[in-house]
């Protein structure tokens, strides 16, 4: 989002309360979490926003991009910009996403905003108006996610010619250049960035925006488009003391226990055998429920992977919080391809250059087909998103598997892929992340293993 400043803002954890060739590229389509950051003026509850959005494919599906600005509906003055490279999608499956952003980009600026959205996408405009019916399955979780942001009725929508959203195109079509260049879309002195200055320019000279207050924003000319204050008096609080503004959403990430296949490191994700919990893996799910169960704060929800592992991990401990479990298919382990069941020295041995490519890049994938890290992010990103809108400001235990959780903690830290590699992550460890109404995000803990510590052979799994 444009504005954010070079040491983004993260709260204080507390308790109870794209795309590279090379090794280290981030996962660049991804935002590290579902609420963007927004340099904006502080406004009151129930103002009027005007949200533009737009996205696009050249190819149809091809290498596809959106952008989202968000507006005061009273003076037209732009408050944020978001826009991001999503890699090879279609023209719909991109203008949702830029509606989607838009929405997200509003509900951080002010939660209780009445929204009217403005659009060149007829499609869009009237299946959220409820007029037409979303017939193709993959567009109903996209509008699903876009009606979840606000509340019922909050939101109106308008059709606009094209040439009435121009913003929201140009946004959309830096972002698919840089990805064309191997790059994140990032804030600049791009064609969109010009207009929003020139479009801000009058209002800026017959009144000067009030200064912004609180942990969203803070007094910097350059909110509004201005030069950059060389003091670094009026720039916002380090990184990890700005005040919460408002409860997050936990998300209580646990491992699955142990398999037969983990104490020897084996390749195990969802294209392969769905192997049950071990003796040891189910005296680990069993220590685990007992911690929980005897932790304070209340686990209102518990999420789990479709695969065996995870389903008999998240029934233990459901059993003991008197909870149901709720199935999520995103929250899978990657598909290893032809290298399911096989250890790293076998692989190596069998496959080197695969091996060679998947660790350089998070776009390739393993020998045989199966998932990237990129596509698994990806989706693992949807489920994050979900799962924050279906439980608000609630904790969640979410048990899933290596690769889910790592990407989790890699989105949550704004990290590059490569840092998968060096997280050791044992079997029904805990790591937990907090998601703020802001956009921030914490990681509170990572690979807690303290519960384990009466039941024998936790066991680890290094690679992703």
């Amino acid at each position: 989002m444009r504005g954010l400043p070079p040491g983004a803002q993260h709260h204080r954890a507390e308790r109870g309360a794209g795309r590279g060739a090379r090794r280290g590229g981030p996962l660049r389509e991804l935002p590290p979490h579902p609420r963007p950051h927004a340099r904006v003026r502080v406004v009151s509850g129930g103002r009027r926003l005007l949200v533009e959005a737009d996205g696009g494919s050249r190819g149809n599906p091809g290498p596809a991009g959106y952008g989202a600005v968000v507006r005061d509906a009273a003076d037209g003055q732009v408050l944020a910009e978001t826009a991001e490279y999503l890699g090879t999608a279609t023209n719909n499956v991109a203008e949702y996403r830029g509606l989607i952003a838009g929405l997200r980009a509003a509900h951080a600026l002010d939660p209780e905003a009445t929204v009217r959205v403005r659009m060149d996408s007829k499609l869009v405009v009237e299946q959220m108006s409820g007029r037409w019916k979303i017939k193709h399955p993959a567009m109903r979780p996209l509008a699903e996610e876009a009606a979840a942001v606000f509340p019922p009725g909050a939101v109106t929508y308008e059709w606009v010619p094209r040439e009435r959203n121009k913003h929201a195109d140009r946004l959309a079509n830096e972002a698919m250049d840089a990805g064309r260049r191997g790059e994140s879309w990032s804030p600049g002195d791009g064609p969109a960035r010009l207009l929003s200055r020139a479009g801000q320019a009058k209002t800026q000279a017959a009144e000067p925006a009030p200064p912004a207050r609180g942990a969203a924003a803070a007094a910097r000319p350059e909110a509004a488009g201005g030069p950059r204050p060389e003091s670094g008096h009026d720039e916002p609080p380090a990184t990890g003391w700005s005040r919460p503004a408002g409860p997050a959403t936990t998300f209580l990430l646990l491992r699955h226990g142990e398999t037969g296949l983990t104490p020897a490191k084996r390749f195990s994700g969802s294209g392969g055998a769905d192997p049950e919990l071990s003796a040891a893996g189910r005296r680990q799910a069993e220590a685990a429920a007992r911690a929980l169960a005897a932790a304070p704060g209340r686990i209102e929800a518990v999420v789990s992977s479709p695969l065996l592992r995870c389903r008999q991990t998240a029934q233990a401990v459901a059993s003991a919080l008197g909870l149901d479990v709720r199935h999520e298919e995103d929250l899978r382990e990657t598909d290893f391809g032809a290298w399911e069941g096989l250890t790293f020295a076998e692989i190596q041995r069998r496959h080197p250059a695969d091996l060679a490519a998947w660790l350089a890049s998070a776009e390739a994938r393993p020998t045989g087909g199966g998932e990237s890290f990129a596509e698994v992010a990806r989706r693992v990103a949807v489920a994050r998103d979900k799962t924050i809108a279906r439980f608000a400001g609630r904790t969640v235990l979410l048990v899933t598997h290596v690769t889910p959780v790592k990407s989790l903690l890699t989105l949550a830290l704004g990290a590059p892929f490569s840092a998968m590699f060096r997280m050791e992550l044992s079997a029904a460890a805990l790591s937990e992340v907090a998601y703020y109404p802001d956009g921030n995000a914490t990681v509170r803990r990572f690979n807690d293993t303290a519960h384990l510590r009466d039941a024998a052979g936790p066991g680890t799994f290094t690679t992703p």
